[in-house]
């Protein structure tokens, strides 16, 4: 009883390790804009904070496929564990961004280790193939759907070196449960993957997590960046998501596999195109949306994963391989997406310029106010254009609209104005991931006699 009690404990941390290393994907999405702030950089450098970790994730993954079922489970397991609490430490005390881009590379690196060996260390503490396979691929999504709610929690709590604080002790406790651990190399020699099986599945799941992108960080940086909320505030409005997540799973047990493929895909793609048509700066309509995807994302990846994964002689290689193509999909889509949201968000920023010089023009607020509000103001776009998250607010603040109900009501027309403007921007780049996840639709259907079992 004391031996399954402690057994049951040891899977717990490695399950907790294997959450944070998914959530590494985008936990810092919610501490970007500290992250610039305090760095003084702009945000498409400061976005390598949150790029460089999969790049690395990806690379690392795809490159252990071909050696990881020479390696002992456990050893790589300890290994990755070890670095990526170092790495993680290292993240925590960054003075450059520079820096701060190194150790996330390092720490992709250990995620991938440490990934890729939970699997085959799963199987052997639960004593079974599926059971095992179930866990890491519960672990995965959920940690995954949890990360910028995780992050926004931490940074406004703590700051944002307490994201990184924080995954050094959960990293190590994941060390108890490499003690005893086994696993046989010799039983992945010869493998080949399923062409039929596992290309179909793993297609889907790269470009599913392409299309989370769209999740994971447009919606964040859109609540954060552009809308203002604080990172506490963003992370109880993204908390949605892992909830929705959570709660999709008891209506995907139930569901054949296909249909849940089927009906994740759809949902994922229906949830982002109802962020692409936004009708204003909404949080209700965000919401709902987000509960649209998480509920998409919870129907599908279990699926799709477990379709992924050679329950047999090719698990440690088919789940690193799933591993870097998950990375792979948000790689490609973050690679894809960034370009079009700065072409749209320039011009975008030039019209909410014209439409807030509108209505501070309009505002009935006396001449001698409306000029220094309207420099400094200008000053602000300034800011904007150099890459810089601008404060709209501050020189209506500054010239007393905390205490002029007038002043005060400019200042709000103004700031939404701007805000319904930039929202719209956003448009082409959800729907460019609402593609993705059409596509991951599309490549199931295509497969439907030969991919997932149904």
């Amino acid at each position: 009883m004391r031996r399954t009690h402690r057994r049951n404990w040891e899977i717990g941390f490695v399950v907790v390790a294997i959450a944070v290393a998914f959530a590494d994907s985008s936990i810092v999405v919610l501490a970007l804009p500290e992250l610039y702030t305090r760095f003084h950089a702009t945000i498409t450098s400061v976005s390598w904070v949150l790029t460089a970790y999969n790049v690395a994730v990806a690379a690392a993954a795809l490159g252990l496929v071909v050696l990881v079922h020479r390696l002992r489970a456990a050893t790589l397991l300890a290994s990755g564990l070890l670095v990526f609490a170092a790495a993680s430490i290292a993240c925590s005390v960054a003075t450059s961004l520079a820096f701060l881009i190194s150790a996330r590379c390092v720490q992709g690196i250990a995620a991938a280790l440490l990934l890729a060996a939970s699997l085959p260390v799963l199987v052997a503490r639960t004593g079974s193939a599926v059971r095992g396979a179930t866990i890491w691929t519960l672990a995965g999504t959920f940690g995954a759907a949890l990360g910028p709610a995780l992050g926004g929690v931490l940074t406004q709590a703590f700051g944002w070196r307490a994201i990184f604080v924080a995954q050094a002790p959960l990293a190590l406790l994941g060390l108890l449960a490499v003690a005893g651990a086994r696993t046989d190399p010799a039983l992945e020699e010869g493998w080949r993957p399923s062409l039929a099986k596992t290309v179909p599945a793993n297609a889907c799941i790269g470009l599913l997590f392409g299309a989370l992108v769209g999740v994971l960080f447009l919606s964040v940086l859109l609540v954060i960046t552009v809308w203002g909320y604080s990172p506490i505030a963003g992370a109880g409005i993204v908390s949605v998501l892992p909830a929705a997540t959570l709660a999709a799973r008891t209506i995907e047990r139930r569901l054949p596999p296909l249909a849940a493929v089927y009906g994740g895909a759809a949902l994922l793609a229906l949830g982002l195109i109802q962020l692409a048509f936004l009708p204003f700066a909404s949080v209700g309509f965000t919401i709902g949306a987000l509960v649209v995807c998480g509920a998409g994302l919870g129907l599908s990846i279990p699926v799709l994963s477990q379709a992924a994964l050679d329950l047999g002689a090719g698990l440690s290689r088919s789940g690193t391989l799933t591993i870097g193509v998950r990375h792979l999909g948000l790689v490609l889509a973050l690679a894809s997406i960034a370009p079009l949201l700065a072409a749209d968000v320039s011009p975008a920023g030039h019209t909410a310029e014209l439409r807030a010089t509108a209505v501070l023009l309009d505002g009935p607020i006396a001449l001698e106010t409306k000029i220094p509000v309207a420099l400094d103001a200008r000053a602000e776009f300034d800011r904007a254009k150099a890459g810089q998250i601008p404060d709209l607010a501050q020189p209506f603040d500054a010239h007393g609209a905390k205490h002029d109900p007038t002043l005060a009501r400019v200042r709000d027309d103004l700031v939404a104005a701007i805000k319904d403007t930039i929202t719209r921007a956003f448009r082409s780049s959800f729907l460019l991931c609402a593609a993705f996840g059409a596509a991951a639709l599309a490549v199931a259907f295509g497969f439907r006699r030969r991919g997932v079992a149904a």
